[in-house]
C-alpha cells in the first residue's frame, strides 16, 4: 500500500491550479513527493479539454455573457469536452505515479467514477455509469434518467497523473445553462443538495472523498513522521 498526501486548497483561481498541478506532476515525476491530491473549489469558469474544436459550439453563452456573469474560459491539457466549475463543487486532482500496476487508463477513469459512486452511496443515493459516457450519474427515488452528479477529465503523461473530476455538491445547476455539458444533449446534471433536499456540508463531503479515493486506489493518508496525520 503506498501513502497519498491529501491537501485542502480552498477556493483556488483556475490558473494557479494548473500551475499548481505542473509542478506536483514534476515534483511526482522525480519521486520527490508521495501521491497526492488537491481538493478545492474553483471561481466561476468554464474549461474545454484538448478536443476544443469541437467542444466549441457546446459553449452556449457568447463571450459578453460569460463576462457579464464572471466566467472565465480556459482551454486545458486535460482530455473530456467543455464543463463548468464553480463554488460548491469539489474538484479532485490527483497526482498519481500509476506505475507498476495501474497502467491502464481505461481503468483509472473506472477508479475515479467509482470514488464517486461510493460517496454517493454514503449519503443514501444510488449512483452508476452509463455505457458509453464517462462520469458518476445519479438519480432520486422514483426518477427514470440519472444526471450526471460527477464528471471526469483526466491528463497522464509518463503514467503521472493530473487533473481529475469534479463533483457537485451545493453547485449552483442554473449554471450549467452556459454549456451542453460534456457534448451530451440528453441528459442534465444534479447535485448532492438537489437529491437531499438541502445544502450539504463540504467539508464533510471531502472526508467521505478521501475515505473513498484510498479504498479504491489502495492508498493511506500520508503520516509525517513522529507526528500527526497532515490532513485528517
Amino acid at each position: 500500500m503506498r501513502f497519498l498526501d491529501v491537501r485542502h486548497h480552498g477556493v483556488v483561481p483556475y490558473a494557479a491550479a494548473l500551475e499548481l498541478q505542473r509542478a506536483l506532476v514534476e515534483e511526482r515525476k522525480a519521486n520527490r513527493i508521495p501521491d497526492t491530491l488537491l481538493l478545492l473549489q474553483h471561481p466561476h469558469v468554464l474549461t474545454v479539454g484538448v478536443k476544443s474544436t469541437a467542444a466549441t459550439p457546446h459553449i452556449l453563452a457568447t463571450p459578453g455573457e460569460l463576462q457579464a456573469l464572471g466566467v472565465a474560459l480556459f482551454e486545458t491539457g486535460r482530455g473530456g469536452d467543455v464543463t463548468y466549475h464553480g463554488p460548491g463543487q469539489i474538484v479532485g486532482y490527483p497526482i498519481l505515479d500509476l506505475k507498476p500496476d495501474r497502467q491502464d487508463v481505461h481503468r483509472y477513469v473506472r477508479d475515479l467514477e467509482e470514488v464517486m459512486i461510493r460517496v454517493c452511496a454514503d449519503y443514501g443515493i444510488g449512483a452508476g455509469r452509463v455505457p458509453g459516457l464517462s462520469g458518476t450519474w445519479a438519480a432520486s427515488p422514483g426518477e427514470i434518467a440519472a444526471d450526471k452528479i460527477g464528471a471526469i477529465g483526466v491528463r497522464i503523461s509518463k503514467w503521472v497523473t493530473s487533473h481529475g473530476f469534479s463533483f457537485n455538491v451545493n453547485t449552483n445547476l442554473d449554471f450549467y445553462r452556459l454549456i451542453l455539458a460534456c457534448g451530451i444533449k440528453d441528459r442534465g446534471v444534479t447535485s448532492l443538495e438537489r437529491l437531499l433536499g438541502q445544502p450539504q456540508s463540504l467539508a464533510a463531503v471531502e472526508v467521505h472523498i478521501v475515505q473513498r479515493f484510498c479504498q479504491v486506489f489502495d492508498r493511506a493518508i500520508a503520516i509525517e513522521p513522529g507526528g500527526p496525520e497532515r490532513n485528517p
